[in-house]
């Protein structure tokens, strides 16, 4: 089996080859650090997360490239609503990001350069243009001639024609062509700077990304990624500087993944429904988050709602349920070549599931058909487990469940899931809910269940009621069994 990549500049799907057998250079765009990094970074530094993680599972050696966009326009405006220098504002959400990442289990990239890092690459690069006749400067700005380069488009299918007629462009009698792009900008009074043969000035934005890029994987590498939104002009500007600098390919294959919606609507701050990943982490479990963005294909659209975070988390509580009885299951049967046939068939899809899980991710790296099969596992192990506790001699061998445990284990490492043991997993649930219970602890819920008990016990049914409603009115739920009263919690 070979991995199969839906490639943005090809637009189709093709298999994957890399420029080194068994090594993969992966670069994927960063975050400008300017403010709190919203949901929809968290979708794309999760996908890229998988993907590169996957690689390693197929054996390959990975180098995966994420970079730091520390100097912008939104980075200097804010410094100077803040009254402080531009770096205090970047070192300061790079720990923030940095601290996001940690808590969705996004591991650290090989590499994590921040554009301020590599200033003189960047001068070297638009020096190479200037002089190659592919850029040209105006007053200490230098601009990419979009016309010098015959290519330009290849990426986003758009020709500079069609752009002209229908883009927004900024206005600078300046330039040559209403869609060049800044190389190098002239800094205004007040401004960072960083001397250049055009004098104080700091870097265009794109720029930054084909030099970082070019320095960890080389002048032609695997695979570039980033947002849709990414696409146009950024990525197509990317290509067109690196392209006509080196006179070779930039990148091999290009992945995009697909926007974030909030309740079917786009997600914007003028429609108020922007959502950082520190907001979000405070109602919902990291791997929840994971399970969400994970269940749908990276190129899809996602719709980022409370009933789909919900519905996510009833799945992931399923996977964690399983694998608590897995673990601590009692009675377990040594394995027997007379196993019944339900048994039989569950080892069979046991044996057979780690190589659905690849051949779903081979292609295209689709981890939502890869956890539809987990699902399908699950249901057939809840199966098996609950035939074994009503079974007074056990029909669940210690080797499948182990063989189970192994392959929830694998898939866990990919996609980042079940990395807490079950137990730990129940337990930050059921803190969390009491927190939200209006401050009620467990030994309160326990003790006014006495309370209601001794009050049943007298017959005295109106303050029974009163305190089970006063329950419910915090969130607890109790139901009265043959073995006593149980409580749980009350599910949004």
């Amino acid at each position: 089996m070979s991995i199969t990549v839906y490639n943005t500049i090809k637009k189709t799907k093709e298999p994957f080859v890399p420029i080194q057998e068994g090594r993969v250079g992966i670069y994927a765009c960063g975050v400008t650090v300017y403010d709190f990094s919203h949901i929809g970074h968290a979708r794309a530094m999760v996908v890229f997360d998988v993907i590169q993680r996957y690689f390693k599972y197929r054996g390959y050696d990975v180098r995966y490239v994420r970079n730091y966009t520390d100097i912008d326009d939104k980075i200097i405006n804010r410094a100077n609503e803040k009254s402080v220098a531009f770096n205090e504002i970047s070192e300061r959400f790079i720990k923030e990001f940095d601290a996001d990442m940690q808590a969705l289990g996004v591991e650290p990239p090989t590499h994590s350069p921040r554009a301020t890092e590599h200033i003189q690459g960047m001068i070297d690069m638009v020096k190479t243009l200037q002089e190659k006749g592919y850029a040209y400067e105006v007053d200490g700005d230098v601009y990419f001639n979009v016309g010098s380069f015959s290519q330009y488009g290849k990426l986003s299918g758009k020709d500079i024609d069609s752009l002209l007629s229908g883009a927004r462009v900024e206005v600078d009698e300046r330039k040559q062509n209403p869609l060049d792009f800044a190389l190098w900008k002239k800094s205004k009074a007040g401004e960072p700077f960083w001397e250049s043969p055009w004098g104080k000035g700091r870097p265009g934005w794109h720029i930054e990304c084909s030099v970082m890029s070019q320095k960890f994987l080389g002048t032609t590498f695997d695979i570039h990624a980033g947002g849709m939104d990414l696409v146009f002009p950024h990525h197509e500007n990317e290509i067109a500087q690196a392209e006509c600098a080196t006179g070779k390919v930039f990148a091999n294959y290009w992945i995009h993944n697909g926007f974030v919606n909030i309740d079917k609507e786009k997600m914007s701050k003028s429609l108020k429904n922007f959502l950082t990943i520190r907001d979000v982490l405070k109602d919902y479990h990291p791997e929840v988050i994971r399970l969400f963005l994970l269940s749908n294909h990276y190129r899809s659209p996602v719709d980022f709602s409370a009933r789909n975070l919900m519905e996510t988390k009833t799945g992931l509580d399923r996977f964690y349920a399983v694998l608590d009885e897995l673990q601590n299951m009692d009675n377990l049967s040594p394995p027997s070549s007379t196993d019944d046939t339900f048994q039989q068939s569950a080892r069979e899809e046991v044996a057979a599931f780690l190589n659905k899980f690849k051949e779903a991710m081979d292609d295209d790296f689709n981890s939502a058909a890869a956890i539809g099969h987990l699902f399908a596992l699950t249901r057939t192990l809840n199966g098996l487990i609950d035939k074994h506790k009503k079974d007074a001699c056990g029909t669940l061998s210690k080797t499948l469940a182990e063989q189970a445990l192994h392959v929830f284990a694998e898939v866990g490492n990919v996609l980042g899931l079940f990395q807490e043991s079950p137990a730990d997993y129940f337990a930050r649930q059921k803190e969390s809910k009491l927190a939200a219970a209006q401050g009620i602890t467990e030994n309160e819920i326990e003790e006014k269940i006495a309370e209601r008990e001794r009050a049943r016990k007298e017959k005295d049914w109106q303050s029974a009621d009163k305190i089970r409603d006063s329950l419910a009115e915090q969130g607890i739920i109790l139901k009265d069994t043959p073995q006593g009263t149980q409580w749980s919690f009350k599910e949004n």
